[in-house]
């Protein structure tokens, strides 16, 4: 009877084990160990890992910029051949408090966000669980629930997946940036504020479109928040959890979340946010009535969600990057043809689909808001980076423009870069590190 308790004991031990340390698939048994002390790369690593001599040319014309725009901090990587050459923070997260940027914190990026939506969109095409020419609204669409019925204009129902994932549907900001206008949005419905991402879509659809579907393109927020419906609708999940687990997760990613409107709701990691010092108060979001900063309750970044409302740190945004990158050196988490869709400027002239631009050897994707500013650049067989600020200036969207000259100069400047990869900085002794003679800006610009 003992012998037998023991053995019974024993074989409940084992399932338990195989529970938590083996994923079952359709297929079969597929043995992947679940280690829970993953950290985030971000995390492993410090500012005094990229401090070096060939560095410091760069790191002067980095903090000249910000000190010229009174940028309060900013995060940067660079990666080359699949490696994390470089990722430092420079300026403030918190001015007031004098804590200075560091690898781990992490900044909203913005329409950056837009990638992550659209890479979500195409692992769910390859998981056959939608189609890009599938139409999102009607009785015959993806959305067909009845909270979107109410539909003024029969030309929605003829929207698709590839119309939002390209700007291309039919909505406009001629008259405003609908996910910018909550308050006059909540009084049009007759609803008291705050208003969610459902309502501003039923707005939307209340409404006529500004051109056919297809016919030409008009950058759309409204596009990539209806975008992260369909990820939920169709994979029956909530969409922050989808992104995680089929997408972050899976390319090593751990510290990426939605961020939230309010400072007092900030992740214990996450920077503060500053505006230029002539930026105007609005009314907030949620109908309080308080005259806030739009970086802090003016914009509704809850709402925004999928379209704008990622926070993450450079050096884990650079993982994303090389996830979608078409190079096998580092496991793409999405297969070569849906990069190749992904990445291929489309004939008519349209948005490529989730990035703000490619050329050949060339994909860029911006972002802005209230209180940062973010650019994130992919250099096929050249130099990649992420640069991120918590601060946003006059300049407005077009601060990505300044980021982007700041940044070509920084690469100049650089004529050595360590010869190591801070992805797998535990392997090797950053103090001893040897530095080789790598290619130079010059060399493949």
């Amino acid at each position: 009877m003992v012998i037998r308790r023991i053995f019974s004991f024993l074989i409940v031990l084992l399932l338990v084990f195989f529970d938590r340390n083996f994923s079952f698939s359709k297929q079969g048994i597929e043995a992947v160990a679940f280690d829970s002390s993953i950290e985030a790369v971000s995390h492993r690593i410090s500012n005094n890992l990229s401090d070096c001599v060939e560095m410091e040319r760069a790191e002067r014309l980095i903090n000249r910029f910000l000190k010229k725009w009174e940028v309060a901090g900013a995060t940067l990587a660079v990666v080359k051949d699949q490696k994390l050459l470089y990722a430092k923070g420079f300026g403030y997260a918190d001015l007031e408090k004098g804590i200075k940027v560091e690898p781990s914190h992490i900044f909203r990026i913005a329409s950056v966000s837009k990638l992550i939506t659209a890479t979500a969109i195409m692992k769910l095409q390859e998981e056959g669980k939608l189609q890009l020419d599938d139409y999102v609204f009607g009785e015959h669409g993806i959305l067909n629930d009845s909270i979107y019925s109410n539909i003024k204009d029969r030309r929605t129902k003829r929207i698709t997946v590839e119309h939002l994932l390209r700007h291309t549907a039919g909505y406009t900001s001629k008259y405003g940036d609908p996910m910018f206008l909550p308050l006059a949005i909540a009084k049009k419905m007759k609803l008291d504020p705050p208003i969610s991402a459902e309502t501003t879509i039923q707005f939307a659809l209340s409404r006529r479109l500004h051109f056919t579907p297809g016919s030409r393109g008009a950058y759309s927020n409204l596009g990539y928040v209806i975008l992260e419906k369909v990820v939920e609708k169709v994979s029956g999940q909530d969409y922050e959890e989808y992104v995680k687990n089929q997408v972050l997760n899976p390319a090593g990613i751990f510290d990426m979340h939605l961020g939230k409107s309010l400072e007092k709701d900030h992740y214990a990691n996450e920077v503060k946010y500053y505006e230029q010092s002539n930026a105007i108060k609005v009314s907030a979001f949620d109908g309080s009535g308080k005259t806030v900063f739009k970086s802090n309750g003016g914009n509704n970044i809850e709402a925004l969600g999928g379209a704008g409302a990622w926070v993450a740190s450079a050096a884990e945004l650079m993982k994303f990057l090389l996830a979608i990158d078409g190079d096998d050196r580092y496991p793409d988490i999405l297969s070569k043809k849906s990069i190749s869709d992904m990445t291929a400027p489309n004939k008519n002239g349209f948005s490529p689909i989730g990035w703000k631009g490619t050329r050949t050897n060339t994909w860029w994707r911006t972002g802005s808001l209230a209180g940062s500013s973010a650019l994130m650049k992919h250099q096929v067989g050249g130099y990649s980076f992420v640069i991120v600020t918590n601060s946003s200036t006059w300049r407005g969207s077009d601060f990505t423009k300044d980021l982007s000259v700041l940044m070509r100069r920084v690469l100049r400047s650089v004529k050595e870069w360590p010869d190591r990869d801070l992805f797998n900085h535990f392997e090797a002794r950053p103090d001893r590190m040897a530095l080789k003679k790598l290619p130079t800006y010059e060399d493949w610009s």
